[in-house]
């Protein structure tokens, strides 16, 4: 199998094999480039090996290319030159060796076929010559291309010596079958679930970044089950492998709440590629476990769970070392308050009602009514046609109000220093009291949001606090 004529389309791949031939170093395009080739996926991250050192071969490459910036990684004997849209990456062919206590490898220079067998799958394993006497041609000592053929996610050495060197490959077989809709080969699945306990050498950030590919995959539940039936997740994310299973008692069930919020997250992928939200419908029903009890008259009750899931979300994104920042906050919002929306379509939609949402949501009510809609999940379609109608309703109601009252994100006219001005008062509870008491009034509906009917109001609030306004 030959690709010079696909290769021959991007001058990139000359400029190399000039350079190799110039330095005399074989030379190979290699991994998930190779790989996406076949699959017809893009791809802007070329990796380039060399039975050589990749820094001299990228320098020579820089200079061809017509002086390209060139950033080298002396340490790891790696360097990157950019070019156009794609990065390039050059790396000396290695073989490696591996100490239990570390997924860190010992690194010697090999061959092409040392750096074909240190590579996490066979389909990762593939290669194409740069060099000028066999440009194009495709070497695949693994069974690579059977495998993309095949959808199969296999090792291309013994799956535990892969799995126990390097923990992080497990993760990796997962997210690229949660990716390409792949299959794990049987016994290369067996490994993982064999050595998953390895998975604990593995920095929480390498995790991350796996599991958040594994999220952003067309069918992330799919990734998940993986996760669930190897059992990586009870060990990377034990809060959500505690969803699983159903109590009963006295003849009354409740949803598997694992399932639940799968295809809550499958739903909201059909319709957003943001992370952010998709870890919102991840941790949405997070503590329910915590919050569930029974009740004889009515079943399980999960009372609570919004508040307490809004709760544990910092705590969850610390130890995942997910970001603390609006990222998190944003996820703790629609965490909290994503019943709202579903209790307003219940009863009758009032304006404070949709006031006191709109305020609360601001300028995420979208995301927010997003995944409440991805939350109806009943197998019963007239139910689900309902709810969605009523979510309709809903949201018209809420573009009626931020038309007539402006109240996203909107601010009281009334500050906390027009108040101590007006009374002459310092800090304190007192200053307290009248903001929350000004803002209530107008998300009640009893006041507008202007000085002419704030203004009064907060003067009749200090009078029954014993307060008089500076003169």
């Amino acid at each position: 199998m030959n690709f010079k004529d696909t290769l021959d389309k991007n001058p990139i791949f000359q400029i190399v094999a000039q350079s190799a031939q110039e330095v005399g170093f074989k030379t190979y395009l290699v991994g998930g480039f190779v790989r996406d080739l076949l699959l017809k996926r893009p791809s802007k991250d070329i990796d380039i090996v060399c039975v050589g050192s990749g820094i001299v071969l990228a320098e020579q490459v820089a200079k061809n290319g017509g002086n390209l910036p060139c950033n080298t990684f002396k340490s790891f004997g790696t360097a990157m030159v950019k070019f156009d849209d794609y990065e390039v990456e050059f790396v000396g062919a290695r073989k490696e060796s591996y100490r239990r206590e570390s997924r860190k490898p010992i690194v010697e220079d090999g061959t092409l076929e040392d750096d074909q067998n240190r590579r996490d799958f066979t389909i990762n394993a593939l290669a194409i010559s740069l060099n000028l006497e066999d440009f194009g041609d495709l070497v695949d000592p693994f069974g690579g291309v059977d495998d993309l053929k095949k959808k199969n996610i296999i090792t291309p050495l013994e799956p535990n010596i892969t799995f126990s060197d390097d923990p992080l490959r497990m993760m990796r077989a997962i997210r690229f079958a949660s990716q390409l809709s792949f299959d794990i080969d049987p016994d290369t699945f067996q490994a993982i679930t064999d050595n998953k306990e390895r998975i604990e050498i593995v920095s929480k950030e390498r995790i991350m970044d796996e599991l958040n590919k594994i999220i952003l995959s067309p069918l992330p539940s799919y990734g998940f089950k993986l996760l669930f039936t190897s059992g990586l997740l009870e060990l990377i994310f034990p809060e959500m492998n505690n969803l699983y299973g159903v109590e009963r008692r006295d003849g009354k069930g409740h949803k598997d709440n694992f399932y639940h919020t799968l295809k809550v997250l499958d739903n909201v992928a059909e319709k957003s590629d943001d992370l952010w939200l998709r870890w919102a419908a991840i941790l949405h029903d997070i503590a329910k476990p915590p919050t569930k009890r029974f009740n004889p008259k009515v079943g399980w009750t999960f009372h609570g769970h919004e508040d307490k899931g809004a709760r544990m979300v910092p705590g969850i994104f610390k130890r995942l070392k997910l970001p603390l920042n609006d990222k998190m906050k944003f996820v703790q919002k629609l965490v909290r308050l994503h019943l709202r929306p579903i209790a307003l379509v219940k009863k009758e939609v009032t304006d404070s009602a949709v006031r006191r949402l709109l305020f609360e949501a601001g300028d995420d009510v979208e995301a927010l009514m997003a995944l409440c809609r991805a939350d109806i999940t009943s197998k019963d379609d007239k139910k689900v046609k309902k709810y969605l109608a009523n979510f309709d309703y809903v949201e018209s109601r809420l573009i009626e109000v931020e038309e007539s009252d402006q109240i996203r994100n909107f601010q009281p006219v009334i500050t906390g220093e027009r108040i101590m001005e007006t009374f002459g008062i310092k800090p304190s509870r007192e200053v307290g009291q009248i903001k929350d008491q000004v803002r209530e009034a107008i998300l009640d509906g009893k006041i507008k949001n202007t000085e002419e009917e704030a203004f009064p109001f907060m003067l009749n609030i200090g009078k029954e606090l014993g307060l008089t306004p500076v003169e």
